[in-house]
């Protein structure tokens, strides 16, 4: 218990810090103080500073016996990796060498505690040293590659996600070495993974062509739906769910990189094929599995249901200049579906008949919803979206570890309820951003 009020208290001091930062960088007077003092706050010289006290508070942890001083200090490292990417967007400050160097300096902060703990027996050696081999190769072979080629080499936003889940591991690993019944559950393996993952995706994603990002997500969607139809058929319930809920997060960005990088003429048929896949006929097949004499019937119901209302998006909703852009006429199928799925997990046969009958009712209504990619996140600042998405992911591997089934399905409902909560809230503001 100590250690977990140790690093709630350092996490709520470095939160504090770098609000007030955010703030105080827009005032000309801070301004001027950093382009006065560039040896000590210029983003580069910051990507310097946090590697050093990094190093410094691995050496105090792991080797001098110093723990509490050395979480402090990693929380102050990982909280300047927002601030450096603060001064250099506000006071302009942004080099190539930058690029360069700030996830290299990610990776010499959050990379030598990771080795640590796995010797420590917390975390698999094996999979740690595979991170590692990963990020050496994108951050030197890769991106020199890349350099020739004249591309961007630039962090994406799966190195971001990624960067944020290797700080949260380390906490947890801190946690877990302390824990006495507290954190008995060790999934720190299992977030390994996921950042393994999206190490990779990282690199392979540079040398795709921009072009292309939207059509393979909706690629990607659709074999997700497929997959979810063949665990569903073998009564993996939880897991097809969850290959689904990985289909809505390819789902929720093919439209903004169609938008931003363009796309090919098959696009928008690839992704209403594979929403009809993922978001209807893999969410019916689970209520026909479900059991219940009249599964088929609310199931039949359910895909018209989401059937009606991808057809009246394309072929209505779109052409209407009455609904705002970023708006939907009816509650969104992918919200649909995880109203379905998540009920699905904890509630009887009847009553799940009864959400899906509503749900469906929702989806071919004229209630408004905000879009969550193109108004939702706009809302939310970048710091707060890629800790939100790496607490998910997080949360997802706790429950893939556990095998808590219920605990999923509430997991879920809770989620969709928060999109219903904000989608209302931010309606009638879809076009503000923060």
């Amino acid at each position: 218990m100590e250690r977990l009020l140790l690093i709630a208290f350092a996490a709520a001091l470095g939160a504090a810090f770098y609000y007030w930062f955010a703030r105080a960088v827009h005032k000309q007077s801070m301004q001027h103080f950093i382009h006065a003092n560039l040896w000590l706050m210029h983003p580069n010289a910051i990507c310097y500073w946090r590697t050093a006290i990094a190093l410094v508070a691995y050496v105090l942890y792991f080797f001098a016996g110093f723990q509490a001083i050395a979480i402090i200090i990693f929380t102050f490292a990982a909280i300047l990796d927002g601030v450096d990417g603060t001064v250099a967007r506000v006071c302009n400050l942004s080099t190539t060498w930058g690029e360069w160097l700030d996830p290299m300096c990610d990776k010499l902060t959050y990379l030598p505690p990771l080795l640590g703990f796995a010797y420590a027996g917390i975390l698999s050696i094996k999979l740690v040293w595979t991170l590692v081999a990963i990020e050496l190769f994108g951050q030197f072979l890769a991106r020199h590659i890349l350099s020739y080629m004249k591309c961007s080499v630039a962090a994406n936003n799966f190195g971001k996600i990624k960067a944020i889940i290797c700080f949260t591991l380390m906490i947890f690993c801190s946690l877990l070495e302390k824990s006495s019944g507290l954190f008995v559950v060790n999934i720190g393996d299992e977030v390994l993974i996921a950042c393994i993952i999206l190490a990779a995706a990282s690199v392979v994603f540079k040398f795709i062509p921009n072009r292309l990002y939207a059509d393979i997500l909706s690629t990607l969607n659709f074999f997700c739906g497929v997959t979810s139809l063949i665990l569903t058929h073998n009564k993996f319930f939880a897991w097809a769910i969850f290959v689904i809920i990985l289909g809505q997060l390819f789902d929720l960005f093919d439209g903004r990189m169609a938008e931003k990088h363009g796309g090919t003429k098959y696009g928008p048929y690839l992704d209403d094929i594979a929403d009809f896949v993922s978001f209807g006929l893999a969410p019916a097949y689970v209520i026909v599995q479900s059991g219940g004499n009249l599964a088929w019937l609310f199931a039949t119901l359910f895909f018209v249901g989401v059937a009606y209302r991808l057809v009246r998006f394309v072929t209505v909703d779109k052409k209407r200049t009455d609904i705002p852009e970023g708006v939907f006429n009816g509650l969104p199928s992918p919200a649909g579906a995880l109203i379905v799925l998540g009920a699905a997990l904890v509630a009887e046969p009847i009553l799940l008949w009864i959400i899906a009958a509503g749900t469906v009712g929702l989806m071919i209504s004229h209630i408004r919803f905000a879009h969550f990619a193109r108004v939702i996140l706009k809302h939310i600042p970048k710091p707060l979206f890629f800790l939100t998405s790496a607490t998910i992911i997080v949360a997802i591997s706790f429950v893939l570890k556990t095998k808590n089934v219920e605990m999923f399905g509430y997991f879920i409902l809770f989620s969709v309820s928060l999109y219903i909560v904000a989608g209302r809230k931010w309606l009638h503001d879809p076009i503000q951003e923060k």
